[in-house]
């Protein structure tokens, strides 16, 4: 696994804290790495996944609106508390994070299989992918260059691409 997707999975681990403790954001950090983090996670690793809890911590109405207008028929508070912050962090990682869109859906599916269950993949790419289609309209993603490890998780191991509309 590399270090990036890790990174998510431990950022994903401070937003389901923080949404099921209701605990501020400085404090979930703060919590994490103390007591739960991986300690072998290099520092940009640990920096990224930092980033991604507190900035999606710290724009979670917008983001939460953002994914309200996506999920027909859904509340936030009605969603499984993985599936929603699986849904936050992709479109935080969208919107203030040079990832392409692409990869972000990606490491969501990928996250959302270790994590949750087949039909919330399915319901989490559905609504991703339509949330990168409104963005990829109003302000599409210019200079966004593929690393080496962002385009090792492209395909998936069955060698697929995930199922989204280019």
């Amino acid at each position: 696994m590399g270090s990036r997707r890790k990174a998510r999975e431990c950022a994903l681990q401070m937003l389901f804290a923080a949404d099921v403790a209701e605990t501020p954001p400085d404090e979930v950090v703060r919590t994490y790495w103390a007591e739960l983090g991986d300690t072998d996670l290099e520092e940009p690793a640990r920096d990224f996944a930092t980033r991604l809890a507190a900035g999606t911590l710290a724009q979670l109405e917008a983001l939460d609106e953002r994914i309200r207008s996506r999920a027909e028929h859904w509340r936030i508070a009605r969603m499984a508390v993985v599936d929603r912050n699986i849904l936050r962090l992709a479109v935080y990682e969208f919107l203030y994070e040079p990832t392409p869109r692409t990869v972000a859906i990606n490491e969501a599916l990928e996250i959302a299989r270790r994590f949750s269950t087949y039909e919330a993949t399915q319901f989490i790419n559905g609504i991703l992918d339509a949330i990168k289609r409104d963005l990829d309209e109003q302000q599409p993603q210019e200079n966004v260059e593929l690393t080496d490890e962002s385009e090792e998780t492209l395909d998936d191991e069955d060698g697929e691409r995930p199922v989204t509309s280019e």
